[in-house]
């Protein structure tokens, strides 16, 4: 017997007919004599539908209203599982972030967990019951609601196993595990046995969505054994591990990842003085920007041209501040690109191999793929791209690596 936390996502609560699919495979492993604790995030949608609610009153919501209304979402989904599981014989209880007490910090849309009071928890588990938490909320220490930010329920159902000691933490999404790429985009992508943390964390940075990052930093910080399956198909899915050990032999790439929400910004002729990168990203650090590849010309003429990229969401919020710092600090002019995409392999392999990279070079030159910008990591090499080329990229780098033909195989 083990203790099992199992997360099932928007679609798969979408409805009452999933609803009542997912008591099913809950009842199945009730029976089969595991202690369960299930985290809901809201039916699929219903985020959306209670944010577009909140902007019909407001452009900009009051953050600490916003996530009383957001919150109401899995607050209905784990009423409605509970029911489920009840009227199928199976001692259930639903339990708000509050009720169970998951104690955040007063960031809100974005809070942090900070501690989880889990004796409740574990009297409703000794007693036989079927413990139903709402993903993605909490509350702070004031006891104001908070919300853990989009895709926050993968974050509460690690924290809770994390907190539980569980034996697994087994997220159930619409996939059937992690894949070397995005299947949509090349038909041959595999499904991996295994990956690491640290290998799953860098996909999930980079743009694969299967996980939310703080979900996969969460587990792999208390080394939560975490397993990404398909909600309704059977199957073995993926388990992110710790132990690299079983898969130092094999390929050396475990995925590519991608990401077409980026965008590029140039402030060019800037004087060559020291302090000049803080003058440039200083205020857009201080307007909560987030910057992610950075590239600095060698200087020329006293000058040099300072190139940075941004969620492009934030681009013309960017686009302003760096103009008017352009003006403050003499540059000649800022330009910008909002048509790139970012492209990476990822494998824990590439530590003991060497020309990792000139491959991934190699593979894209054959296509005619000019790289604009280079990032790389002892896991990881990004380059950034023009996004017409993005699923050609894809596809050229899956084959390059030998991914076409075999995943990574788990034993």
């Amino acid at each position: 017997m083990a203790l099992i936390v199992q997360k099932f996502g928007g679609t798969s609560v979408g409805s009452i007919e999933r609803i009542e699919q997912v008591a099913e495979k809950v009842k199945k492993f009730r029976e089969a004599g595991h202690d369960l604790v299930v985290v809901l995030s809201a039916m699929s949608g219903e985020t959306n539908r209670l944010i577009d609610l909140a902007r019909q009153i407001s452009d900009q919501p009051e953050p600490r209203e916003l996530d009383v209304v957001v919150s109401t979402g899995e607050q209905v989904t784990i009423g409605l599982l509970a029911m489920a599981l009840i009227k199928r014989g199976i001692p259930a209880v639903s339990y708000t972030g509050n009720q169970v007490r998951i104690l955040t910090d007063d960031a809100y849309n974005k809070a942090r967990i900070l501690q989880i009071d889990d004796q409740r928890l574990r009297e409703d588990l000794k007693a036989g019951r079927v413990v139903v938490v709402a993903g993605f909320q909490g509350v702070d220490q004031n006891g104001n609601i908070t919300t853990l930010g989009r895709g926050g329920s993968d974050t509460t159902g690690v924290a809770l196993a994390a907190a539980l000691k569980a034996d697994e933490c087994q997220i159930y999404t619409d996939v059937d595990g992690v894949y070397t790429t995005d299947p949509r985009v090349v038909a041959q992508a595999q499904r991996l046995d295994k990956i690491t943390f640290e290998e799953m964390l860098e996909m999930a940075s980079l743009g694969s969505k299967v996980l939310q990052i703080r979900a996969v930093e969460f587990a792999g910080k208390y080394n939560v054994p975490l397993r990404v399956l398909h909600s309704f198909q059977e199957g073995p899915g993926t388990l992110i591990t710790i132990d690299e050990e079983e898969t130092m032999e094999q390929p050396i790439i475990s995925g590519i990842a991608f990401n077409r929400d980026e965008a590029k910004l140039t402030i060019r002729g800037v004087p060559d003085t020291p302090g000049v990168a803080f003058k440039i990203l200083g205020p857009i650090s201080a307007a909560n920007i987030e910057v992610d590849m950075i590239v600095q010309n060698v200087s020329h003429d006293n000058t040099t041209d300072f190139t940075f990229t941004v969620h492009r969401n934030d681009y013309q919020k960017a686009l302003g501040v760096l103009q008017a710092t352009a003006t403050e600090i003499g540059a000649r002019e800022v330009v910008g690109d909002t048509k790139i995409a970012k492209v990476s392999i990822v494998g824990v392999g590439m530590r003991s191999h060497a020309g990792v990279a000139s491959r991934m070079f190699e593979a894209l030159a054959k296509e005619s793929i000019n790289i604009q910008m280079i990032s790389t990591s002892e896991i990881k090499v990004s380059v950034v791209i023009e996004e017409k080329y993005l699923e050609l990229a894809v596809r050229a780098l899956h084959t390059a690596f030998d991914l076409d033909a075999a995943a990574r195989q788990g034993e």
